[in-house]
């Protein structure tokens, strides 16, 4: 059986655990060797050893402690097999990935630097307001406040692509595609 991530940071977290799996890891093969690498005590080091050993992290084959480091990439696997698949923030495929890649957690983690990757995330942060609909500048702002911290600069960028219009300290969407 395959642990779950959150039972291999269990595993981990006790500070004696880590220093046993960490010079098992870097080469020590044997109790004793752990010992000196780790620099604790005998029964500190058998009690981390048997409980790693019960979690999957070590095997010990022929008298020699193995690191089974295999188990991190197959229970983030299990995991991710598990999971729901998530909801698709865009029909297409690719422009999903990249909406996937800057958008966290429903806010822009980052504004994209190619340019082709920065107008499909304008674009669907321009979807936040109505076509036909002006907004004052402070509604405006509030809107993309939600999305991302540097707002005046998300507010440039959507005008400057031509998403947003501004006349007078009100704004029109005037861009990107629309839902009928």
């Amino acid at each position: 059986m395959t642990p779950s991530p959150t039972a291999l940071c269990g595993l981990l977290a006790e500070e004696a655990r880590l220093r046993v799996f960490a010079a098992v890891v870097l080469g020590a093969r044997s109790p004793s060797t752990v010992e000196e690498a780790s620099g604790l005590s005998s029964r500190t080091v058998e009690g981390a050893i048997r409980r790693l050993q019960q979690g999957g992290l070590l095997d010990v084959a022929d008298g020699t402690l193995v690191p089974l480091v295999a188990a991190f990439k197959d229970s983030v696997r299990s995991e991710a097999a598990q999971a729901p698949p998530a909801e698709r923030l865009d029909p297409d495929r690719q422009r999903d990935q990249v909406l996937r890649t800057f958008i966290v957690d429903g806010r822009l983690a980052r504004m994209p630097a190619a340019h082709g990757k920065r107008l499909v995330v304008l674009e669907h942060i321009a979807a936040s307001f109505e076509p036909g609909v002006r907004y004052p500048e402070r509604e405006v702002d509030a809107v993309l406040r939600a999305w991302f911290d540097d707002y005046a600069a998300l507010r440039r960028y959507l005008v400057d692509t031509g998403l947003l219009s501004r006349a007078d300290n009100v704004y029109w969407r005037s861009g990107g595609a629309v839902d009928v």
